[in-house]
């Protein structure tokens, strides 16, 4: 008994290189797959903060229009920023300070929308 515990623990058989060939395979087909999607997911991200940003800026300038009433030129941005209507813009905006947040109304219909310069 004793004998064939030690040849059990002698025979050490490992990982052919065939094997390790399949595992590596697997292994880039994942990625390969992997790699794609996590960039779209980025896109994807980075265009939804893009539209959220806009529309905070937005009811920013209506909450802005609400207190003050917008001249006919539009708002600044920096003076809804200034004036507490806004805290900031991240640091990677498509939105700058010195663009205006112009009201447009619709004489017909009366209705408001609000459109950024």
């Amino acid at each position: 008994m004793r004998n064939q515990i030690k040849k059990m623990m002698k025979k050490e058989n490992g990982f052919t290189l065939v094997e390790l060939l399949a595992v590596l395979a697997i292994l880039a087909i994942i990625v390969a797959i992997a790699v794609p999607a996590i960039g779209n997911i980025m896109d994807t991200a980075k265009k939804s903060a893009e539209s959220s940003e806009e529309q905070l800026v937005i009811d920013a300038a209506r909450l802005y229009d609400v207190e003050k009433d917008i001249p006919e030129g539009g708002v600044l941005i920096s003076d809804l920023i200034k004036d507490g209507y806004l805290e900031g813009l991240s640091d990677d905006s498509k939105i700058k300070k010195d663009q205006k947040v112009e009201v447009l109304k619709d004489a017909t219909t009366g209705e408001i929308n609000y459109d950024i310069k």
